[in-house]
């Protein structure tokens, strides 16, 4: 075959590729968008803080509140304290390298949705200071690098996952102010949180741990005996 036709075929093949990244890339980027427009379409936005969330765009990091890697896929989901009402969807779990979700002191009310077990890039989970309700889920124990979990002060029921303690990064963990019920877990990570992360909980209390044993007080010699004994042996 001759030669220019070959470096043709290369060439055609090299740009195919590109194309073919390219789209691989554009349509990742969507699934996050449309994920994230879900998440808008279940919340009431009285103070339009999700305006810039416009899913015709090509990916969501223009949007506000929202921050991507290098690659334009969503890291960052910040949207703390924003006057939001209405309920989390499925749909999150479809952004594999989100890190933050940050979705503390609003009104969000409903459950807490079984997929996010599946962002397993999670650092940090804070839905403190809303309306949750119903249980804790077990899929949250794949989380496996997380290292802050904040749930307090919400309505949330049932027993505390075992999965949970299965996370060894865990640093922060609060559970207080729930309705929480059951044991509450002593192994694994869990083995370093005060009762504090489980306050105002009706949980059975923390088995308290024996005192440690007492030393055996050594022996010492009396004086008065030793004067005695120099006495007898003059």
């Amino acid at each position: 075959m001759d030669r220019s036709v070959l470096l043709g075929i290369s060439a055609s093949t090299f740009v195919s590729l590109i194309l073919l990244f390219y789209q691989f890339s554009s349509a990742s980027a969507n699934a996050e968008g449309d994920a994230l427009n879900a998440l808008k379409t279940n919340l009431a936005d009285p103070n339009n803080v999700l305006q810039s969330w416009d899913p015709t765009l090509v990916n969501p990091c223009t949007w506000s509140h929202i921050t991507c890697n290098s690659n334009n896929l969503v890291t960052r989901v910040d949207l703390g304290n924003a006057n939001l009402s209405g309920k989390l969807v499925p749909q999150l779990g479809q952004l594999p390298s989100l890190q933050y979700l940050e979705l503390y002191s609003n009104n969000i009310s409903g459950r807490i949705p079984s997929e996010l077990g599946n962002l397993t890039n999670l650092v940090s989970l804070d839905l403190y200071l809303n309306s949750l309700s119903g249980h804790i889920p077990d899929t949250l124990g794949n989380l496996q690098r997380l290292r802050f979990l904040r749930l307090n002060n919400n309505s949330l029921t049932g027993r505390i996952p075992m999965s949970l303690t299965t996370i060894q990064p865990l640093q922060v963990l609060d559970l207080s102010n729930n309705r929480l019920t059951g044991r509450i877990p002593v192994n694994g990570s869990f083995s370093f949180f005060t009762p504090l992360s489980f306050a105002n909980n009706p949980l059975a209390p923390l088995p308290v741990s024996p005192p440690p044993p007492l030393s055996p007080i050594p022996p010492s010699s009396s004086p008065v005996g030793a004067w005695q004994e120099t006495i007898h042996f003059l």
